[in-house]
């Protein structure tokens, strides 16, 4: 055997089995291959993590992979959640967990879709990526578990807010449909009681049990709201962790509340390490998206493929930030460029602002880099 022969063996790739999951709430859809034209395909009960790791052993003995050559898995981010990418990192599998957006599909009005078929086209994309295509699609960035955790009362406070504000509502609907019009106070379930219709008679007996169950609720969500907002107070107050000392400094900002500060904090700057302005602006999906074909061009707005909690609070921020920083050298230039046109182009300025803002506050929190122009409230 020659010298150039033994370089060659050595020197080729090890055989490793790629593997793609369709995940669904009954069954999940497994396609395998070791990079040939040869797809083999299972289905495996959802949620069992044994029968998923005997079927990929299976597969390897299919496609000659050696025992110990390397297993690489991928599936959609999506209701799943990371749990199933921990579990085959543990067990020694190599996780991909891709955006779903990032997944280029037919653009025909009808098309094809069915499990395997998108288990088959996960697949070859993994095949891609393997052979150096990282463009094909984009890997999303895995927290860890207590990240993850960390994220949950943001979330739910959100949640809460949104249940209470159509509890209220609700209320007032019920009321304006008996042309009674009267502002919602502590004691409602007393206020209803003499309360009369248009008619002058009292309310119906079912309308005002309704409305004082859908108080009740009501009343519940609002005490689950004081719990979190004191927790959090608590939190800023008295941990000494990297995430509440990023609060404390961003809530120095006059326009940015304990809210805001913790959103941001939790969903991005606690775990995330942003390396320049592009990727922060990327990040939140603030960053613009033209449209350039032979002699057409236009702008077709953001891109909206960033985080959209943080994405919605800049918005509020930004028109805050014109209150309450009018001197800073961000409002000056909003003012310059879009302060003196009407509504529409107010409203197209406002993201232009949200978007750099993020970037100075990222610097401001990463840095300690004061926003130009902007003041501080003491420590």
């Amino acid at each position: 055997m020659t010298q150039a022969t033994l370089q060659t063996q050595d020197s080729a790739p090890a055989r490793k089995l790629l593997a793609a999951l369709e995940l669904g709430g009954t069954w999940w859809k497994l396609c395998a291959s070791s990079g040939g034209t040869k797809v083999t395909e299972t289905r495996v009960a959802a949620g069992d993590v044994e029968g998923l790791w005997r079927a990929l052993m299976a597969a390897k003995v299919r496609h000659g992979v050696p025992a110990s050559g390397p297993v690489v898995t991928c599936y959609e981010a999506g209701r799943d959640g990371f749990w199933l990418h921990r579990e085959l990192e543990r067990r020694g599998a190599h996780s991909r967990v891709v955006d779903s957006s990032s997944i280029a599909v037919d653009r025909r009005a009808r098309r094809a879709k069915t499990d395997r078929l998108d288990a088959r086209k996960l697949l070859a994309m993994l095949c891609r990526h393997e052979q150096g295509e990282v463009l094909v699609w984009r890997v999303v960035r895995v927290p860890t578990v207590a990240e993850e955790d960390a994220r949950r009362p943001q979330r739910e406070l959100a949640r809460l807010t949104q249940e209470r504000t159509g509890h209220v509502n609700r209320i007032k609907s019920l009321l304006t449909l008996h042309g009674v019009r009267v502002a919602i106070r502590g004691d409602f379930p007393s206020q209803v009681a003499s309360v009369t219709g248009s008619a002058g008679t009292p309310l119906p007996t079912d309308v005002r049990a309704e409305m004082v169950r859908e108080w009740q609720r009501c009343s519940l969500v609002d005490t689950q709201i004081r719990e979190l907002e004191t927790q959090r107070r608590q939190r800023a107050h008295a941990e000494d962790s990297p995430a509440a000392q990023q609060v404390r400094c961003l809530t120095r900002l006059p326009g940015i509340g304990p809210t805001s500060s913790w959103l941001m904090v939790q969903e991005i700057f606690a775990w995330r390490q942003l390396r320049n302005r592009r990727e922060a602006g990327a990040l939140v999906g603030l960053t613009p998206t033209p449209y350039a074909s032979d002699g057409s061009r236009h702008e077709q707005g953001i891109s909206k493929a960033g985080n959209r909690h943080v994405r919605r609070v800049l918005i509020q921020i930004a028109w805050g930030w014109l209150r309450y920083q009018p001197h800073s050298a961000l409002s000056q230039w909003f003012q310059q460029r879009f302060g003196h046109g009407g509504g529409r182009l107010r409203r197209i300025g406002i993201v232009a602002l949200a978007r750099r803002l993020f970037i100075a506050l990222w610097r401001f929190v990463d840095a300690g880099l004061i926003p130009d122009g902007a003041t501080l409230r003491a420590a």
